[in-house]
């Protein structure tokens, strides 16, 4: 299931649902990322974010989504998988993406997880401008985001690379 919604989620309904959708799941693995006040936080004197906006559009977006769930469900066993995105006026400690998979096995939900969480970084058509103290500016993909997803190159490639 993919969503890309304004509204806030309810991580624990989201749970039950994969526990509802699976087949008999040995494992459940999720993650529910935070809207950050402090962008980088590398020495505390960077200006507060005051605000986030993420901008998307509709139809791509989802398309977009599936497409890294169909790829995260190719490479590893996955029997429910639920990802939803927030877009809108966001502010720190706010949920903004819910990520959960459900899994025979542990190793397959966390890898699917990751994936998905790393591919949502880096290739989801999300555009996100942030307000601070500081004023407004738009924020670009990291370089540490784009690393991560040269690991799952490699372990597509060779599956007893570990991931």
């Amino acid at each position: 299931m993919i969503l890309v919604q304004t509204q806030d989620f309810d991580s624990a309904e989201q749970y039950r649902c994969l526990r509802e959708e699976a087949d008999n799941p040995g494992a459940i693995v999720t993650f529910t990322g935070l809207v950050r006040e402090f962008y980088e936080h590398n020495s505390g004197s960077e200006p507060r974010v005051e605000a986030l906006f993420l901008e998307h559009y509709p139809g791509m977006t989802e398309k977009a989504l599936a497409d890294i769930e169909a790829q995260a469900r190719s490479r590893w066993d996955v029997q429910a998988c639920r990802v939803i995105h927030r877009v809108g006026e966001l502010h720190g400690g706010d949920q903004i993406v819910y990520v959960g998979v459900a899994s025979t096995h542990r190793g397959d939900a966390f890898a699917a997880a990751e994936f998905i969480m790393d591919y949502l970084k880096s290739r989801a058509p999300f555009w996100k401008r942030q307000s601070t103290t500081a004023g407004e500016q738009w924020i670009e993909s990291r370089a540490a985001d784009e690393a991560a997803l040269q690991r799952w190159d490699a372990v597509k490639s060779d599956p007893d690379v570990p991931h």
